[in-house]
């Protein structure tokens, strides 16, 4: 069964979407095995930033299918799509995704996301979940389902507050279980004071800069390695996945 990697935040605008995205592109890269991006966030970020299809048809936007994967009306294996990135499979997301965190609370059922990632991670090497921000049942289920833990942080105190909240709740929902969390400082612009205090705080931190070509994959609906592969940025996401790598073994 492949391993899962959830790219999660509770705050959003973190830059997580794209990171999802380029964790995905450089572990195909890396490994050259088969990666799944599930995309779990009604805004569908990530969904928009792979673009087309291998086809060169744009990805579906799901039309209310995302949800119903979790009713178990439709099986997440039926509905994989190919992206132009051979070896790289999305499951898109819709905004038929917004109001689940309350769905699977009234559902009861715990382990729900669980259970379906176990019908497609066979076909995987890794997965990787692209999380909606918040902190209550769906990230539950979350922390429940993944390898590996990689959440964006920004460089500033209250986000720090924000991931000692996110690993208090992980101890408390998986205990000794609970998976290894990897912090990442994101949208680092090293000419700020605070931001380069913070970097050499936790220097065992991956950290993604703040630079244009990682806002620029909203244009080219891209990963950094496909159209900006000696940047710096794709330089940190390259080190930043073999740390994943190494700590789910």
């Amino acid at each position: 069964m492949g391993k899962v990697v959830a790219v999660y935040s509770m705050k959003g605008g973190v830059g997580k979407s794209s990171l999802a995205v380029n964790l995905g592109w450089e572990a195909v890269r890396a490994s050259g095995g088969k990666v799944l991006i599930w995309d779990v966030d009604a805004q569908g970020a990530a969904s928009f930033l792979l673009g087309e299809t291998g086809a060169g048809m744009a990805l579906s936007p799901g039309g209310g299918t995302a949800k119903k994967i979790f009713s178990r009306d439709v099986d997440p294996a039926d509905v994989v799509e190919q992206t132009a990135y051979p070896g790289l499979d999305l499951i898109a997301a819709d905004l038929s995704l917004r109001h689940l965190d309350a769905d699977l609370l009234e559902a009861d059922r715990p382990k729900r996301l669980r259970k379906l990632l176990a019908r497609v991670a066979d076909d995987y090497d890794w997965v990787i979940l692209d999380c909606p921000p918040g902190l209550g049942e769906l990230s539950d289920q979350i922390f429940r389902a993944a390898d590996v833990l990689v959440v964006p942080v920004v460089p500033a105190p209250l986000a720090l507050r924000t991931l000692e909240q996110v690993r208090a709740r992980l101890a408390e929902t998986r205990g000794k279980k609970a998976p290894p969390m990897l912090p990442v400082l994101s949208m680092v612009d090293r000419r700020k004071a605070l931001h380069r205090e913070m970097v050499e705080e936790h220097s065992h931190w991956p950290v993604i800069p703040m630079a244009s070509v990682v806002e620029k994959m909203g244009l080219e609906r891209a990963p950094l390695g496909v159209f900006a592969g000696k940047s710096s940025a794709a330089a940190a996401v390259k080190e930043m996945w073999k740390q994943v790598g190494a700590m789910v073994g």
